[in-house]
């Protein structure tokens, strides 16, 4: 724990040291915890660091919502590992627990079993686990219901940065999704980029009812649980593999060609054009990046209807992604 080192070769006279001890631990049982923590803090500056001192600077900082602080001073004491490392440890898990952080306390539970705690801790340390893992599932649910409802308005407003922002939070603390979720996967007015996040989100949850999604005046009926992943899916591969000649001799349109490819499939997902489309897709998505990068062109045949198509649907899809997600 850091200190004060502006009384680096003072010395703190034994009498005035035992009347601010004295003192701090009299404000300490008055409740007058300010005044305490201020005298805990001048003994501290003088390098007078007991395990009592410490403890009683807990304390204060607790009960003064100074959290973050008591906090930060738990944490580094728990790297001494003296022997007063279990009182630390139940100070800290109670802050942990009082300042609603749930998954860090149970991590943290799971490492001190990990590790070996003393048999009259374990029932203590089991309890703190379940009742946090019953109020963490409580605090997500609480959240995703108010989310849920933001979600629902910024489909009708067609927020579309609100839409990303709330599904990909819901995502992120692992909630249910609920019934109102699978109908916005055909809602006009819900961003393409947003029903993807919203299908890895129900494949994710393990959602297994067929869902009708709409994209780009084209509908698919799908089971989310059963759909590959985007990284998987075949077509990427197929068409990565058309686009790695350009590696070797020109790796920033390469790069280029990767990102396109990627946010095509991505905003797509799962609507994806069939492999015997490849080829086509693969020359396209290299049109379009050599027009990026201003990449002079040799005199080629002329684009045939599918491969227009698809150019121009690169070039949406680019910017569609780009619209909600920032690189």
């Amino acid at each position: 724990m850091q200190q004060h080192t502006e009384k680096e070769n003072v010395i703190l006279f034994p009498k005035w040291k035992d009347v601010l001890e004295e003192e701090s631990v009299q404000a300490l049982k008055d409740k007058r915890y300010e005044e305490a923590l201020s005298k805990l803090d001048k003994l501290l500056s003088y390098h007078i660091r007991s395990h009592e001192i410490i403890i009683g600077k807990l304390i204060c900082l607790m009960e003064l919502d100074r959290h973050t602080e008591a906090q930060e001073i738990c944490e580094e004491l728990l790297t001494e590992k003296d022997e007063h490392y279990y009182h630390y440890v139940h100070i800290y898990l109670t802050i942990l627990f009082q300042t609603n952080q749930y998954e860090l306390l149970m991590e943290q539970v799971d490492y001190e079993f990990e590790m070996g705690v003393p048999s009259p801790l374990e029932e203590q340390f089991q309890q703190l686990y379940t009742m946090s893992s019953k109020m963490k599932a409580d605090l997500t649910v609480e959240r995703s219901s108010s989310q849920l409802n933001g979600l629902v308005q910024a489909a009708e407003e067609e927020d579309h940065q609100e839409q990303w922002r709330i599904v990909e939070s819901l995502r992120q603390m692992s909630a249910l999704p609920t019934k109102t979720i699978p109908p916005m996967l055909a809602n006009e007015k819900v961003h393409p980029v947003v029903k993807t996040v919203i299908m890895q989100w129900l494949a994710e949850s393990d959602y297994n009812q067929e869902v009708s999604i709409h994209k780009f005046g084209r509908e698919r009926i799908v089971t989310p649980s059963e759909l590959e992943k985007l990284d998987d899916i075949a077509i990427l591969h197929q068409a990565r593999s058309l686009l790695e000649e350009t590696e070797q001799k020109n790796p920033t349109l390469f790069d280029m060609l990767e990102k396109l490819l990627f946010r095509f499939l991505y905003v797509h997902y799962p609507i994806l054009p069939p492999s015997e489309e490849v080829f086509q897709l693969a020359e396209a998505i290299k049109h379009v990046g050599q027009e990026y990068l201003g990449i002079h062109m040799e005199e080629e045949s002329p684009q045939s209807e599918k491969m227009q198509q698809f150019s121009e649907e690169v070039m949406l899809c680019d910017s569609l992604y780009l619209s909600i997600i920032e690189e």
